[in-house]
């Protein structure tokens, strides 16, 4: 209710469809309830029963859906692109770990003739953690690269100007540069800069 109060404009109308889907469903749980506890048995044996049932389950899912879809909930570009990276990380993480397990295994197990080996599961628990890390890194710039060009170029102006940065010693040139920067990553429509003397 407090966030309700603190918000304004299209995140107050992402918490109304949400409440209300909440409400519906609170409400229909307390009527299953009285109901059930005065007539002894549950509403949800008759058709009637088994349709409330169906349509308060399904207000949430139907009400996060309209929120995200109709007002943008809580940005889904995050929740999509953080989908997309430890999706792939996983996938890369379980192939290199059974790698390891199965394929060093047979090789161990050809050397030395036993049918279990606990080093090779654990050398390849501490390959996949050790490669947690950089893989995450990896896979994050290639899905920006492929997915989400303007982040990714965006980056790339102010890794470029940063290390320009270092370098310049001319106020003028640098004021140009960041302008430039500040142009081609933000795209405002109006730039301007002062300085203090």
């Amino acid at each position: 209710m407090q966030r309700h109060r603190r918000q304004t404009g299209t995140t107050r109308q992402q918490i109304k469809w949400f409440a209300f889907a909440i409400g519906l469903l609170t409400t229909y749980f307390v009527v299953t309830a009285a109901h059930e506890m005065s007539v002894g048995r549950s509403p949800g044996n008759t058709l009637p029963g088994l349709l409330a049932a169906f349509a308060a389950i399904l207000a949430v899912p139907a009400a996060i859906a309209i929120a995200i879809l109709r007002y943008r909930l809580y940005d889904i570009d995050v929740i999509i692109n953080r989908t997309l990276v430890y999706g792939a990380l996983t996938g890369v993480l379980v192939l290199v770990y059974l790698a390891g397990v199965f394929g060093t295994g047979t090789v161990v197990r050809g050397l030395t003739g036993q049918t279990r080996n606990d080093l090779v599961i654990a050398a390849s628990t501490l390959a996949v953690a050790a490669l947690f890390q950089p893989a995450r890194v990896r896979i994050q710039k290639v899905i920006d690269h492929r997915f989400y060009r303007s982040k990714y170029d965006a980056e790339k102006t102010v890794e470029e100007f940063s290390t320009r940065l270092r370098d310049e010693v001319d106020i003028e040139t640098l004021q140009g540069d960041l302008l430039a920067v500040v142009r081609d990553t933000m795209k405002p429509a109006h730039v301007s800069m002062w300085l203090r003397h």
